[in-house]
């Protein structure tokens, strides 16, 4: 359905996905990909979300939509852009820039790394609406502006997000947005929506009851807050 679509950040060419529904409900939506780009998972939600009305941006946050499959280059491509935030919201915010004159409110919706993509751009002030799905929390050194409504998708044994960091990005929610909601599902850890990802089924890896949870309580949010 979709195809991929250029724009830029500063002077950095970003290669993101573009997925445009037939029947638009006026809303745009962001997808923010995990550490390995925006791969065959991501593009696929940004289809799903098209077909429910959406105009829908796949997020390039490296540029030159570079992807990877070997996860130690990703985590070295992923170390880069976590030691300089200030970059990443840079280039969420063109992605948003660029998405905003399709439809009428933003929403973004985040993987992983891109849940902590996502929650930055919540951070500052710029979004209609946020999701984190296993999104990991520690906040960036910009100050919290005022939030938008939240849902944070977490999975309780998750090695990148444990009790005490979940516990904190509550109360900063709670400091800072008028409207938010966890969800917690226990045995299950990171990375669990997506059905590729077989990880270790303890702290890693697809949990098909707690993506099919999370993937109905996405869309009501959403739907909720943006149409």
């Amino acid at each position: 359905m979709g195809e991929r679509h250029d724009y830029e950040a500063g002077d950095t060419r970003m290669q993101g996905y573009r997925a445009r529904p037939r029947t638009p409900n006026g809303a745009v939506l962001l997808v923010v990909p995990a550490f390995m780009g925006l791969r065959d998972f991501e593009m696929s939600q940004c289809d799903r979300f098209a077909e429910l009305g959406y105009e829908v941006l796949g997020v390039d946050y490296f540029g030159d939509g570079w992807t990877t499959t070997d996860p130690e280059e990703a985590s070295a491509a992923m170390g880069k852009l976590d030691d300089d935030r200030e970059t990443l919201l840079v280039r969420t915010r063109a992605a948003l820039a660029e998405a905003r004159g399709w439809g009428g409110r933003v929403g973004a919706m985040g993987f992983c790394f891109g849940g902590k993509a996502v929650l930055d751009l919540a951070r500052a002030g710029e979004l209609d609406a946020a999701v984190s799905m296993h999104g990991i929390y520690d906040k960036p050194a910009f100050e919290t502006q005022a939030m938008p409504p939240v849902l944070l998708c977490h999975g309780w044994n998750d090695p990148l997000a444990k009790p005490a960091d979940f516990e904190a990005m509550t109360e900063e929610l709670e400091a800072n947005s008028p409207d938010w909601h966890a969800l917690c599902f226990g045995q299950t850890g990171h990375a669990f929506t997506n059905p590729a990802n077989p990880g270790n089924g303890e702290t890693m890896g697809y949990v098909e009851r707690s993506a099919e949870r999370t993937r109905a309580a996405v869309e009501a949010f959403l739907a909720g807050q943006l149409t």
